[in-house]
C-alpha cells in the first residue's frame, strides 16, 4: 500500500532509509524543522539547515522516487532565545518561494514556558501574513495535557487561523479529542519511547475515527524507525480495518491535509 509520511526527519537518517521507505510503499513525505541535537549559536546555522530542507534532501528522496516537503521554523527547545528566534523568524520569508514548503512548523511548546509562547506567537502571525499551513509540536509526556491546551487557547485567540489549516502532531490518547473537537487536523507519532505504538494509535483510531487524522515516524536522531507507518498498517490489518479505511489514514488524509498548500505538487506516481 502507498503511503505519506507526513512528519519525519530525513536530515538525520541515511541513505538507505530512504530506500526502505521506497521498498515499503512510501511515495510522498515532510520533514519539519526541528532540534539539531544541541542549540544553534546564530542564525546563519538556521540559514544553511534552511538551505539543507529546501535544496539537497529534496534530490535524496528523488532518487528513490519519494517526494521530499518542507517546514521552516525555529523549534521549540531553541525558541527559548527570544532574540535569535526573531532573527530566524524574519529569515524565513527568503524561503518560502522554495518548491518544497509546505508551510511554518513544527511550531509549539516545549517546557510551556512564556518565552516559547512568544515565540509561537510570532511564528503564527507570520503563517497568517503569507498565507502558509502550520504544523504544530506539541510537548513531551507530563507537560503534553497543559502545552497542548495552551497551544490550543493561542490559537483560537487568533481568528485569522483556520482550524483546517493547522496540523497538531503528537497526540495521544488524552490529547487527541481537544485537537478534532477545537476542529485541527491531528497527527500520531509512532515512536517507541515518548509517543505512540503502532498498537495505541490503533486504539486511538478505533475510539475517535478516521476523520482529520493522520500518522507518522518523526524518524530522527533518537531511537525511531522510518518504518513505523507500514507497521501500522499491518497492525490496523491484523485487526481486520478494511483497506479503504487503512488507506485514508495513511495517504488520503495526508494528502487532503497537504493540497492546501499552493506549492504542493501532487503525487507523481514515478516509481
Amino acid at each position: 500500500m502507498n503511503y505519506i509520511d507526513p512528519h519525519i526527519h530525513m536530515i538525520s537518517r541515511v541513505t538507505d532509509d530512504y530506500q526502505r521507505m521506497a521498498y515499503a510503499g512510501c511515495v510522498a513525505l515532510s520533514e519539519p524543522a526541528f532540534w539539531a541535537g544541541f542549540d544553534r549559536g546564530s542564525a546563519a546555522g538556521f540559514h544553511d539547515y534552511f538551505r539543507h530542507l529546501t535544496e539537497y534532501e529534496p534530490k535524496r528522496a528523488a532518487q528513490f522516487g519519494i517526494q521530499h516537503y518542507s517546514w521552516l521554523c525555529i523549534n521549540a527547545k531553541e525558541a527559548e532565545n527570544v532574540s535569535l528566534s526573531r532573527e530566524v523568524i524574519a529569515m524565513i520569508p527568503e524561503f518560502l518561494h522554495k518548491p518544497n514548503v509546505l508551510g511554518i512548523g513544527e511550531i509549539g511548546l516545549n517546557k510551556n514556558t512564556r518565552n516559547e509562547a512568544t515565540v509561537f506567537v510570532e511564528h503564527v502571525e507570520l503563517a497568517m501574513k503569507t498565507n502558509e499551513l502550520i504544523l504544530v509540536h506539541t510537548p513531551h509526556l507530563e507537560d503534553k495535557y497543559k502545552g497542548t491546551r495552551m497551544i490550543i487557547d493561542m490559537l483560537k485567540a487568533d481568528r485569522r487561523v483556520d482550524p483546517q489549516r493547522v496540523l497538531i502532531d503528537h497526540v495521544e490518547e488524552h490529547t487527541v479529542r481537544l485537537a478534532l473537537d477545537a476542529g485541527f487536523w491531528c497527527g500520531m507519532t509512532l515512536y517507541p519511547v515518548t509517543k505512540c505504538t503502532p498498537a495505541r494509535a490503533a486504539d486511538i483510531l478505533e475510539m475517535v475515527g478516521t476523520e482529520r487524522i493522520m500518522a507518522n515516524s518523526a524518524g530522527d536522531w533518537g531511537k525511531s524507525d522510518p518504518l513505523a507507518v507500514p507497521e501500522l498498517i499491518q497492525e490496523l490489518k491484523r485487526r481486520g480495518h478494511p483497506e479503504e479505511t487503512i488507506r485514508k489514514i495513511v495517504h488520503d488524509n495526508p494528502l487532503a491535509f497537504f493540497s492546501q498548500s499552493n506549492r504542493w505538487a501532487g503525487l507523481c506516481h514515478c516509481r
